[in-house]
């Protein structure tokens, strides 16, 4: 039997479009509404994340500029992974109790280092006793090994002893005097023992460096007394301090124009006074392995922090005596007569004795001009190789 298709009425039509109608409203309800909740949320997704992004930039670019910082500060090579407020870089030679309170006392503001022989005691002591104790530091460098035989002199026990046998007062310095070490000092004194210092006062003396603005110097050597080697360190009577000549010095014409040694810039090393600046200088010059020093003399000049016409200079308000005791190899006061000449009428064998210490001192002669011709050439080939140097006294 064949069905018959529905008719359908034009009510149920139109009921059929309204219901289509709403279901499509509703649709396009939900799907606005979604829409707008995904809208909403990616704005607060998008504000957080700019704000976590400017957040971390930030925090980046802090540790950045303390990491641009923290390499600007520079620290002592090996103290890089402690923090900065615990590394003590330097020090200094004043004594420390073992128990009890921290004495109080104002530092000291000079040192006076010294390498001593048992034989020159005497003269030693009247040098010490020239440097009030309330203001300087003494360092006795002992080349001969005798330590206990100044313990009759009462700033002995004070003083700071250090003992190798026969080594030179650039050796000790070298390795006892290290610039941070002895960094607490304004003026460091490294002195021979064989001068004489009557007519010197150390307080003055301090004085007038300071006033004149020198950064090395020396006392004036009494040319009447001394063994005087170059003509700028001879005392002027008519001056305070001096820092050139005018002498005629073999092929050296020295004038007002003459700029380096040996007319101007110069100390001799029997009795050179550096202040804290100019040491650390010094100290970066001396080499390791010559033990004389030669050499060193003639270049201060690099080390006096500026000009060395003007730096460099001769104090001849406070003078002394040089009397030139060959103490090195074996030599000594008791090896001379009063006239300085080695007293022949002894006995075979004192007589023996005086002949091994004279072969002793010839060596050591010897050997002073070996390093300096070492240094000079040291410093020839420094300066050719080093293409960043550049020569400030260069004419």
């Amino acid at each position: 039997m064949n069905k018959k298709p529905k008719i359908l009425s034009s009510g149920s039509l139109s009921m059929n479009q309204k219901r289509k109608g709403l279901s499509l409203r509703r649709l396009f309800s939900l799907v606005f509404f979604l829409a707008m909740i995904f809208l909403i949320g990616n704005a607060f997704i998008t504000v957080d994340y700019k704000e976590g992004i400017a957040g971390w930039s930030s925090i980046i670019r802090l540790n950045l500029a303390k990491l641009k910082m923290c390499k600007t500060q520079l620290r002592p090579p090996g103290s890089e992974t402690l923090p900065r407020g615990i590394v003590a870089s330097t020090s200094d030679l004043e004594m420390r109790p073992l128990w009890g309170a921290k004495r109080d006392k104002k530092p000291k503001p000079s040192l006076l280092a010294m390498a001593v022989g048992i034989r020159q005691k005497e003269s030693v002591n009247k040098i010490v006793k020239k440097f009030p104790s309330s203001e300087f530091v003494v360092m006795l460098f002992h080349y001969d090994g005798a330590v206990d035989e100044w313990k009759e002199f009462e700033w002995s026990d004070t003083a700071i002893h250090i003992s190798v046998v026969n080594q030179t007062k650039w050796w000790f310095a070298k390795r006892f005097l290290h610039p941070d070490i002895v960094s607490a000092y304004s003026y460091i004194f490294l002195w021979d023992e064989d001068l004489g210092v009557d007519h010197f006062d150390a307080r003055r003396y301090v004085s007038i460096i300071k006033e004149e603005k020198l950064e090395i110097s020396q006392p004036a050597l009494d040319p009447n007394f001394s063994e005087v080697h170059h003509q700028l360190t001879s005392r002027d009577k008519k001056s305070r301090v001096h820092r050139r000549t005018y002498k005629v010095i073999g092929r050296a014409r020295c004038n007002e124009n003459s700029t380096g040694p040996p007319c101007t810039g110069f100390v001799e090393m029997m009795a050179p006074v550096f202040s804290r600046a100019a040491w650390r200088c010094t100290w970066h010059m001396i080499q390791n392995d010559l033990n004389h020093g030669w050499g060193i003399d003639f270049q201060l000049g690099y080390c006096a922090q500026g000009d060395r016409t003007k730096n460099i200079g001769i104090v001849d308000s406070e003078y002394i005596l040089h009397m030139g005791l060959p103490t090195l190899g074996g030599g000594s006061a008791e090896n001379k007569t009063d006239s300085g000449k080695l007293d022949k009428t002894k006995t075979p064998h004192a007589a023996d004795k005086s002949s091994s210490v004279s072969t002793g001192r010839t060596e050591v002669r010897k050997q002073t001009y070996v390093e300096l011709e070492t240094f000079k050439h040291r410093w020839k080939n420094a300066v050719k190789n080093d293409e960043c140097w550049i020569d400030r006294f260069q004419t």
